[in-house]
Parts: C-alpha cells; structure tokens; sequence
C-alpha cells in the first residue's frame, strides 16, 4: 500500500477508535496546576490542546525550553507525549525529571521506560510510514480527557461535516488562522500540508496575522479560518477576498467544544487528502524526499 492510500485508511479509522474510546479519569484540579505537558510536532499541539481545555491550569512547552529552563520543572508533574517514544528530547528530559508520565503507543520505547508511569495510546494503524492522523487523534483525545475527563458523542456527523467541508481550493501558500482552543489544531492542519504537500503553509492566532503574516499573502493565496462566526471575523474575510485572496471561515455545528476541536482535526486531514488526489500523488511528500527525512530523523531520534 502506497503511502496516500495508508493515510486515507488511517483517517477513516478514527471513526472506530473513537467509537471505542474510553476517556480518562480527569486529573484533579490541584493535580492539574501542577501539570505539564510536553511533545514535539502533532505531539506539541495535542499538549496545547490540554492547555487550553483546562482553561490554562496545565502549562504547554517545548521539550528544548523546559532542557534549558529546568526551574520551570520544580514541583510539577512531567506528562510526555510521543507516540514512538523514541523522541531524544523527550527521552532525554524524562531523564532529567524524575516526575514523568510517558503517554505513548510503544510500552517497550526508550521512553517508556525511563519514566515513573505510562499512558499506552491504543489504536489501530496500517503499519505503514504515513503522515498522521488517528496517531494524533488518540494523542489529542487522551491530552483533552485528562483535563476533562468526557469523550465528544457525535463523531460520525462531525466526520461527515469535515469531510464535505475539506473541500476548499489551495492557492500557491495556505494560512490557517485560529485563537485558543483552535491554534493547536491550525499547527497540526499546517504539518499535513508540509508532511503530505511540501506546501507552503502557515499557522498564526488571528491577530498575529493581522499584524505580520498578512504582509506575506500574494493574491491567489489561502486564508482559512478555525472560529465560530463574529462580526470581527465577517470583517476580517470581506476585507481579505477584496485582496483578492480565497478567504474562508469553517464552523461546524455543533456547540460542544470537543465536537468543534474533532470537526477541525478531520477537516485538516481531508484537506490535505483531497489536494493529493487532485495532484495524483501517490506517496506523501516527507517519504519522497528522503535528505529531508534523514536530516530530521537525525535530529528527532
């Protein structure tokens, strides 16, 4: 199975691992103050994501920041995220902190083994080298039940509603804005345009945008935004199409905070799917590219 093809099997099995999916005992509020998150690429976005479902109580970082920074460890308790778990940076601050919790799909990982405790993420895969997708879904579900310990309940209409929504034009650079609770899942949109495209794609909160990233938009560029309907972000699209830029707002129908986060996961995906097929490709762009896959390899692990 070429690459593409396991990456569209991949997000169809999110259906069933969330059919399946048993939340977590939340973590206490006093337990959550004390947490923090840490991950690196789709990872890093599934520990902004208990960041912000919290409402801040657990803190986010970069695994580097908190290796240089080590007084931001004192008193807390270490939740890494790796579904390999054989990130170096991840393996070499578990060793650091003794505090740690592994979350992660191999209980035989370097990891795994050096921390105190382990969250094993279970799902199904097609076992083959892919960008990821249900990977990252069972990574962001357990982040979230964690701080809040519910599963989202209509996840095969939210499903169908990305997969009609995922249907936009990608101009020549693609910008997904989002604020708070969708900045992480604009990150991880962005990482599968590179990982599937080698696109040229950018995340930034809305106001950032306005402030810089704007300045790098050409007519004919993408501008799509994660957030519910407002009379600031009605503006905001009349005054980018009059730019002449694709300019689009994406809102699922639902109200509940998780079916939003979930709608936006599987419209990143879709997104990247179908740009594939419009081109044809066969394998994902970070497996055809191998200088580039070794030279972060080498980094990574």
């Amino acid at each position: 199975m070429r690459t593409i093809a396991a990456f569209e099997k991949e997000i169809k099995m999110q259906l069933d691992f969330l059919r399946h999916s048993v939340p977590l005992k939340m973590l206490p509020a006093g337990k959550q103050k004390k947490a923090i998150f840490c991950g690196a690429g789709d990872s890093f976005a599934a520990a902004q994501l208990a960041e912000a479902f919290s409402q801040s109580r657990v803190k986010a970082y970069d695994p580097l920041d908190l290796i240089k920074n080590k007084r931001l460890l004192q008193h807390r308790d270490l939740y890494l995220i790796s579904v390999s778990g054989n990130t170096a940076s991840n393996v070499n601050l578990a060793k650091i902190h003794k505090r740690a919790v592994s979350i992660t799909a191999n209980k035989d990982s370097k990891l795994a083994k050096v921390c105190d405790k382990a969250i094993l993420l279970k799902f199904d895969s097609t076992g083959i080298q892919t960008a990821g997708s249900v990977s990252f879904l069972a990574s962001a579900m357990t982040c979230m039940s964690l701080v809040l310990g519910c599963c989202p309940r209509n996840v095969l209409g939210t499903y169908k509603a990305a997969k009609r929504a995922a249907k936009i034009p990608l101009g020549r650079k693609v910008y997904v804005l989002g604020n708070l609770y969708t900045m992480p899942v604009a990150m991880f949109c962005a990482a599968k345009l590179y990982e599937v495209l080698g696109m040229d794609a950018h995340y930034e909160r809305i106001e950032q945008f306005l402030h810089a990233g704007i300045f790098s938009a050409r007519k004919g560029d993408t501008v799509i935004l994660f957030e519910a309907k407002n009379s600031h972000n009605e503006k905001l699209l009349k005054n980018l199409k009059n730019l002449g830029l694709v300019a689009r707002r994406l809102e699922p129908k639902t109200k509940d905070l998780q079916e939003q986060i979930l709608f936006f996961i599987f419209v990143s995906e879709f997104m990247a799917l179908y740009a594939a097929k419009k081109k044809k490709k066969k394998d994902c762009f970070f497996i055809e590219e191998n200088k580039l896959r070794n030279a972060s390899s080498s980094m990574i692990y």
